[in-house]
């Protein structure tokens, strides 16, 4: 799985990745700091399972704290937009190569209006946060369309001289940017095309069409940074109403990035996604009223600084995907005596069969039935498994 973080250029996009990371990367406030993608690493949170067996977890990756599982995800830091970056104005087109593998994308707004369109510094509230989520909606479905036009017109007259399937062939031929079958039918039973007539079909019905592919293949949530700033609370009420088609979520990255840093410097005890923390080392008066500020603006006000918040639904409520723990019964120890060693994410309505295959391609092709550890009853090869489920699979020899 990979998670874009995207947005115009300046609105805290660099800082909302460290926050999530705490990769080592320059940020600054001017345009096009990031100028080639950063990499890095966060963690999506859930209760762990090792709760209900009364026993502390030892994760191979990721960690637990007080029960609070925390499992990596790779994240992307793209460089910034502006409008037309699908014509190449600033760093559009790389921004967008850039994002051709991510699975879902965390759109980071201003959304105290202080960034302009070009990415510049103005005074707070004189810029309205609606245009940047509808100019970046914009920029990718142009950018999907550009994609689709250029092989179009040659594509679909092949297709159709022989006689070929036009769901199966579009998504054979764009299945880089994800685009299955399913998806294909879907879309073109929802826009009524007639899948007969391809080769007719508009300019306009194409950008519908791809515009609906961007929708299932690119699926966005709203990070609408800087929250702590006068005048933001009122504009993220408004977006709420605005776009009530997508997941907004107020957040301040400088808040949770001060935090983090602070807890990576044992000044204090902090869990990412709670509303607290607990000084635990020597505080200088700048720290001091640092972490006041958060504690009384941020977590009293929105009871989490937001950036834990916008990765856990990214990829649990837009993605829908889940979390199992595959174990050998019934001590929930590996051969090293790790307990609870791996849990794995993956998407909703996965089979037993087809989770065993992702844990080793052997435990899949000698499957003979998995158990549910927590129940101990046998779960069939085609049975979904659940979120938070324990699995033991039974192979043969």
């Amino acid at each position: 799985m990979l998670v874009g973080v995207v947005g115009k250029a300046n609105v805290g996009k660099s800082t909302f990745f460290k926050a999530l990371t705490l990769a080592d990367i320059q940020i600054a406030n001017y345009p096009f700091v990031t100028i080639k993608p950063n990499n890095g690493v966060g963690f999506v949170k859930i209760e762990c399972v090792c709760k209900d067996f009364d026993k502390q977890c030892s994760p191979k990756s990721g960690h637990c704290t007080l029960n609070n599982r925390f499992i990596p995800v790779d994240i992307i830091d793209v460089a910034g937009l502006v409008p037309g970056a699908y014509e190449g104005k600033g760093m559009g087109n790389q921004f967008l190569d850039d994002l051709r593998q991510a699975d879902v994308l965390i759109h980071v707004i201003d959304v105290s209006g202080s960034t302009n369109d070009k990415g510049e510094p103005v005074s707070a509230g004189s810029h309205d946060p609606a245009k940047d989520i509808k100019f970046l909606e914009v920029e990718l479905d142009m950018w999907y369309f550009q994609i689709f036009q250029k092989v179009w017109d040659k594509f679909s007259r092949q297709v159709q001289q022989e006689h070929g399937d036009i769901i199966k062939s579009i998504a054979k031929q764009f299945s880089g940017l994800k685009i299955d079958e399913e998806l294909v039918k879907n879309s073109i039973k929802k826009l009524s095309l007639d899948p007969k007539k391809a080769i007719n079909w508009t300019e306009e019905q194409l950008k519908q069409l791809v515009t609906e592919f961007r929708k299932a293949t690119k699926p966005m949530i709203i990070a609408c940074n800087k929250i702590d700033v006068a005048g933001a609370k009122e504009n993220y009420e408004k977006l709420k109403k605005e776009f009530v088609d997508y997941l907004l979520v107020p957040c301040s990255s400088e808040s949770e990035l001060a935090l983090k840093e602070a807890a990576k410097h044992e000044l204090i005890k902090y869990i990412p996604g709670t509303n607290s923390f607990e000084v635990i080392g020597e505080l200088n008066d700048k720290q001091k009223n640092a972490l006041e500020f958060i504690k009384n603006n941020i977590l009293k006000v929105y009871n989490t600084t937001g950036v834990q918040d916008v990765l856990d639904k990214a990829v649990f409520e837009l993605l829908n995907y889940i979390v199992v723990f595959p174990v050998p019964a019934p001590n929930l120890q590996d051969a090293d005596g790790k307990i609870l060693p791996d849990a794995f994410l993956i998407p909703s309505n996965t089979t037993a069969l087809e989770f065993a295959y992702k844990v080793h391609t052997d435990f899949g092709k000698n499957f003979i039935k998995a158990i549910d550890v927590k129940t101990k009853l046998p779960i069939g090869k085609d049975h979904p498994v659940k979120h938070k489920d324990v699995i033991e699979i039974m192979k043969s020899n």
